[in-house]
């Protein structure tokens, strides 16, 4: 063990995360986060450093604000040291999604909000994601990164940031070309569902309801228009002309082939156009209700018809499709609007998830919501106006609401604002699937950000508002504040609306109208980062592992420790905890494999009913013995649940840290993340495998079954891996009871088990009941002393022990909970403890 000098880069990299803070700030923030009571995160000291506060007389508003801050902190994930942050969509990171979770669809939308993050790493890590990280998953779904990249740089200027990726864009773009350009109609092909849209008015109509038939739509046209701007514009920064002239000539050729193709001039809407003949009757190049079934129906708009003005892409002649989006008989509803015109003859408010055929979908709002923005701001024309943009807006803060409390799931009910059918526990909930702080800043608030030296503000707020304030924006290296106070009695700063850099107004007026200003570029110093050491998203074969006094039961399984991501919603959980855990003391930490360089610990306790911080913790190092840290200083004199304690300290170079807990009395304790940070280092790279004492994979014993279903796989609960995507289930069997059986090569000993049990929470769940038995030779016998944690079988980790056996041969004995629910497992780990 080594000790070092003073963690100095940390302090720096805080610095960093709120340099432009100590200034000439508006708001009270405190007073603003204690404002709300729905706080599940209260991280204070990171808001207060990380996001632009805002104030307006609207509570709705201002509340649905800081949620999808909070909502954000949620599905933040550091994947690893060499790729720091990515997003995820769902928090439980479905089998569909790319590495970490993050899933393509929604990195648009993720992109849009994070570029406000005063810290740019989160935005930066996030946009190189896609790119340099095997197994992102770029091109899964339709979406506008590149373009998401460009107005990133709009609001940070880093110029470095943009021209490194400039390669990668150019690569991207031609992968989207070669999949799924038509040369002959100058437009970009692909179905709804690669849209996020399945079982639409479209797809409907073809032999695959749920995903539908290739079309030239609304959605990739635009984004891919996008896309070619934005490479135009970087390539010009860099001073690439070759490249700029030609993604200009790209995305002029989209565009009017688009403008020409997709809008019907009796319907006065942008469609799909549908690239093949279909069944039906639906011929190729026809748009939606021209051909097939409801040829002629006057009817077929979907709300995608809206998206080419969030690009601001359509000319000057179009804007009469937007007279259907403020009428009641079309898409306004009261929690709208409706994906589909109410009118049409397909027209579907769907119980369930997933069908976008007129059912409220969050991701197509936010959309809706920034096209109408730009409507108003960039077209003349007389179809809706600023007071329509405030009332959409609102319908939408408001509908994410549920009990009372602000939320957000895939879909709602646009009549009713219920979630119900569509908020399933542990998936959908508080599901980061679309914007509102983007909304609120570039819309209501009105900043527009700009390639150049300038600043650009106009508000779209209602003419009764007589204050608001949009405090300590970082905007091209500036600490930038928007207010607008009538009398000047609000904020103190002087009457009507403001633009203030720096504590200094450069740009004023007595009434709402657009504000234009000169603000230079502010660089900020170059500093290296540090890194978490502790993270491991690779699998848990190879070290950093996680490592504690107890396993973790079901779901709350140790492996959640270092998983890179933290959250405190109740409904579902991301902890290891000690619950059924009889010890009056408790330890968790991380085993790194090798020496690291730690000087910064940040650990994130949970609470619920059976769950508290702990009483009191101490830090321990490894240095061939388990040995204190002395010296360390807390953020927090006592330890808090719901927000980060971080511990810094001289910087140790060592293989292990964990931190010992005496539990309050009658609580297990639980934590959500243990982050362990550093210096990045040039020995940085991927660490050996851990040397497991999981018999079963250590010794690759043989595993056979009863049953196995024709879906899944046998050999999955033997790899080492702990993942339910890969797993075995005796589904479809025609027995009560199946069992799985380990042979190993020679006699080994065994006294615990840890089997992790598969539930798709419907046809497949933990057993009702199982047994352990061994060969003894000549027959199976059960073991004997055992004892089942818990003793109800549960999905994920259970843990059972008994009186130790040597044998070549163990088997697991399942009691299926039904003859319609069949038992599944996508590990089982055995040990000699």
């Amino acid at each position: 063990m080594i000790i070092k000098k003073a963690p100095i880069l940390f302090i720096l990299f805080l610095m960093l995360t709120c340099f432009n803070s100590v200034q000439s700030q508006v708001l009270n923030k405190q007073k603003m986060l204690d404002k709300f009571h729905f706080w599940h995160n209260k991280d204070w000291t990171w808001y207060k450093a990380n996001i632009p506060f805002f104030e307006s007389p609207d509570s709705a508003i201002d509340e649905t604000y800081y949620y999808r801050w909070e909502l954000m902190t949620a599905h933040m994930v550091y994947g690893s040291p060499e790729t720091g942050y990515a997003s995820t969509e769902f928090i439980d990171r479905p089998l569909w999604s790319g590495k970490y979770g993050a899933i393509s669809c929604a990195a648009g939308h993720q992109l849009y909000e994070f570029r406000w993050f005063k810290n740019k790493r989160f935005e930066e890590d996030y946009a190189r994601y896609w790119f340099r990280t095997p197994g992102a998953q770029t091109r899964n779904y339709s979406n506008w990164i590149e373009d998401a990249i460009w107005q990133g740089y709009k609001v940070n200027l880093d110029k470095n940031f943009v021209l490194d990726l400039e390669k990668d864009l150019v690569k991207d773009y031609e992968g989207w070309e070669k999949e799924h350009w038509v040369t002959s109609e100058g437009m970009f092909a692909w179905d709804g569902m690669h849209d996020g849209m399945e079982t639409n008015i479209n797809s409907r109509q073809t032999k695959d309801r749920f995903a539908g038939a290739p079309g030239y739509r609304p959605t990739l046209n635009s984004y891919m228009w996008a896309n070619a701007l934005a490479i135009k514009y970087i390539a010009t920064l860099s001073g690439d002309t070759a490249t700029a002239n030609l993604y200009a000539q790209k995305a002029t050729i989209i565009k009017s082939n688009f403008l020409k193709k997709n809008w019907d001039p009796k319907r006065n809407f942008f469609f799909h156009r549908f690239q093949n003949d279909e069944q039906g009757g639906i011929k190729a190049n026809t748009l939606t209700y021209q051909t097939g079934k409801y040829a002629g129906n006057p009817h077929g708009r979907e709300e995608i018809g809206f998206i080419p003005w969030y690009f601001n892409m359509p000319e000057v002649g179009f804007e009469s499709a937007w007279q259907y989006a403020i009428d009641s008989n079309y898409f306004f509803a009261p929690y709208g609007p409706t994906t589909v015109e109410k009118g049409d003859p397909q027209f579907l408010i769907a119980k369930n998830c997933c069908a976008w055929s007129g059912n409220a979908w969050p991701y197509a709002t936010s959309q809706t919501l920034k096209a109408m923005a730009n409507v108003i701001k960039y077209y003349k024309q007389d179809y809706v106006n600023k007071e329509d943009y405030f009332n959409q807006l609102r319908i939408f803060a408001i509908t994410q609401r549920k009990n009372g409390k602000p939320y957000i799931a895939e879909a709602n009910n646009p009549e009713t604002g219920s979630w119900s059918g569509h908020d399933v526990i542990g998936h959908s909930e508080n599901y980061f699937h679309s914007s509102f702080v983007d909304e609120i800043i570039t819309g209501l608030v009105g900043l527009d950000p700009k390639a150049t030296d300038s600043i650009e503000v106009n508000p779209l707020i209602p003419g009764s508002w007589d204050y608001f304030a949009l405090d300590d924006v970082s905007y091209h290296g500036h600490q930038v504040s928007i207010i607008w106070d009538r009398n000047g009695k609000r904020y103190h700063k002087g009457i009507g609306l403001m633009i203030l850099s720096d504590g200094k107004v450069i740009a004023s007026s007595p009434v709402i109208k657009k504000l234009v200003a000169y603000i230079d570029f502010k660089r900020q110093p170059e500093i290296d980062l540090p890194v978490n050491y502790a993270v491991n998203n690779e699998s848990d074969q190879y070290f950093p592992r996680a490592i504690s006094s107890f396993p973790g039961i079901g779901n709350d399984m140790y492996s959640k420790l270092n998983d890179g991501q933290y959250w405190y919603y109740t409904s579902t959980t991301n902890r290891w905890s000690s619950l059924y855990s009889k010890d009056k003391i408790e330890w968790c930490g991380i085993d790194f494999g090798a020496p690291r360089p730690v000087n910064t610990i940040k650990l994130y306790f949970v609470e619920d009913s059976a769950i508290k911080a702990p009483a009191s913790y101490e830090l321990e190092y490894w240095d061939g013995s388990w040995k204190k840290v002395e010296n360390f200083k807390r953020s927090l004199v006592n330890p808090e649940a719901s927000r980060a304690n971080t511990i810094t300290f001289k910087e140790l170079n060592t293989s292990k840290l964990r931190i010992v807990m005496i539990p309050q009395k009658g609580f297990a304790v639980a934590v959500s993340e243990f982050e362990a940070w550093g210096p990045r280092k040039s020995f940085l790279k991927k660490n050996d495998q851990v040397e497991t004492e999981n018999k079963a994979y250590k010794t690759n014993a043989d595993v056979s079954a009863s049953f196995t279903s024709k879906f899944d796989n046998l050999n999955f609960i033997n790899d080492g891996l702990a993942d339910p995507t890969f797993r075995w289930t005796d589904f479809e069997s025609p027995s009560k009871s199946d069992w799985v059986q380990f042979d190993f090569k020679k006699i080994s000993n065994i006294n615990n088990a840890y089997l992790y049990f598969y539930s798709d929470k419907g046809g497949v769940q933990p057993p009702q009941d199982y047994k352990v038995q061994y060969w003894n030779g000549s027959i199976w016998k059960d073991v004997e002393l055992m004892v089942k944690t818990p003793l109800q079988p549960i999905a994920n980790l259970n843990v059972c022990s008994f009186k130790g056996v040597s044998t070549k041969k163990i088997r697991f004995v399942f009691v299926h909970k039904s003859d319609k629910v069949f038992s599944g497992l996508y590990e089982v780990e055995l040990y000699n403890k």
